[in-house]
């Protein structure tokens, strides 16, 4: 594989610090360049990131002294320079979709961690393992746009990536209802617990738009490419929960689920064990070998112990038993900001260039 020269845009938040540690070392994306908002522009990362690191590694040595480039204004000079940017930004829904678009009728193709376009019939949203068929639409967006090369293609969002990933072996068996409650980490709204004392000893039973797009995006992942756009499927119903809980990385899901064809939990398990996608065939450089994990100890997964397994790119499960008003429950964890936030967009960009999307 070639070498891809990126860019990382919005590097100075929690997720692109999480992407600048992951491609650091990256065998085929070389980090030549980063931008954040009008104030980072012009000032070494270094000194724009200041005390806001929050990565348990040091900032790699060869990006404390990139100067950085203002995300909006200079867009034509970072897509001149780049083969494509991931794009991580802290704007408004309307700024994002916007400066997306930009960069990619730049001829600069956008991975992107933000959730702006995720409803966009024409941009792929991709966990790899799962869907990476969807990647077909980006010739029908690249018309819509006028593009040659450039394009958006999106992640989900990080809780479903704990639970969807451990429902999908199992479709065959006709999934009906869903119930799924996400107990998921600090992290996850881009703080630690030194910037967010409040949620020491605490539990908050709300996080804004969470629970709507953890019942919409299942179905967008699980659903067809026709005539150009992408279409929902129309089922499972999903109904979910979301809680914000003292820790620090790891989302964790209780799930509950009924069937039309109700399988044995032998046949759960097996179902689990032997899935494999695109990324382990192709083996992508950030793929897990073995994506899903099932514990048969009562009290697994837990965050702390399960949350960087495959260097936090698998997914563990945990608990499946039959349930009294659902068909089965278990527990799910995977990490919010691997699996679920940078390195599942690193993953779908590795995805990508083998296909030729990124050439």
């Amino acid at each position: 594989m070639k070498k891809f020269n990126v860019g990382i845009i919005g590097a100075t938040g929690m997720v692109g610090q999480r992407f600048i540690s992951l491609l650091a070392d990256h065998p085929w994306f070389n980090i030549v360049l980063l931008a954040a908002s009008p104030r980072s522009a012009g000032k070494k990362y270094i000194e724009a990131v200041g005390d806001r690191w929050a990565m348990s590694s040091e900032i790699p040595a060869k990006i404390c002294d990139m100067v950085m480039y203002d995300a909006t204004a200079d867009i034509e000079k970072i897509a001149a320079q780049v083969d494509f940017v991931f794009c991580a930004v802290d704007m408004k829904k309307d700024e994002i979709r916007a400066l997306e678009e930009a960069y990619a009728k730049a001829e600069c193709p956008v991975i992107s961690n933000n959730s702006a376009h995720r409803h966009t019939a024409d941009v792929p949203m991709i966990i790899p393992e799962i869907n990476p068929d969807h990647a077909e639409i980006i010739e029908a967006q690249k018309k819509r746009l006028g593009t040659k090369r450039g394009f958006v293609a999106v992640k989900s969002n990080c809780s479903l990536q704990s639970y969807v990933p451990a429902l999908h072996p199992l479709m065959g068996f006709g999934i009906k209802n869903v119930l799924a409650c996400t107990y998921q980490a600090i992290s996850g709204a881009g703080k630690t617990f030194e910037t967010w004392p409040e949620m020491v000893d605490n539990v908050i039973p709300f996080i804004g738009g969470e629970e709507e797009k953890s019942e919409v995006e299942p179905l967008k992942i699980w659903g067809k490419i026709e005539d150009g756009k992408i279409v929902d499927a129309t089922s499972p119903s999903i109904t979910t929960q979301c809680l914000r809980v003292p820790v620090s990385d790891g989302h964790t899901a209780a799930v509950f689920v009924s069937f039309d064809k109700k399988p044995s939990i032998d046949e759960i398990k097996a179902a689990w064990k032997n899935f494999a996608g695109a990324p382990q065939e192709l083996s992508l450089p950030s793929a897990p070998k073995q994506f899903l994990n099932y514990f048969e100890e009562d009290n697994r997964p837990q965050a702390k112990l399960d949350r960087n397994l495959e260097g936090g790119m698998a997914v563990s499960i945990g608990r499946l038993r039959e349930d009294s008003q659902y068909d089965y429950k278990f527990v799910c964890l995977s990490h919010n900001t691997l699996r679920g936030a940078a390195g599942g967009a690193v993953l779908m960009a590795e995805l990508l260039a083998a296909k030729g999307y990124l050439d």
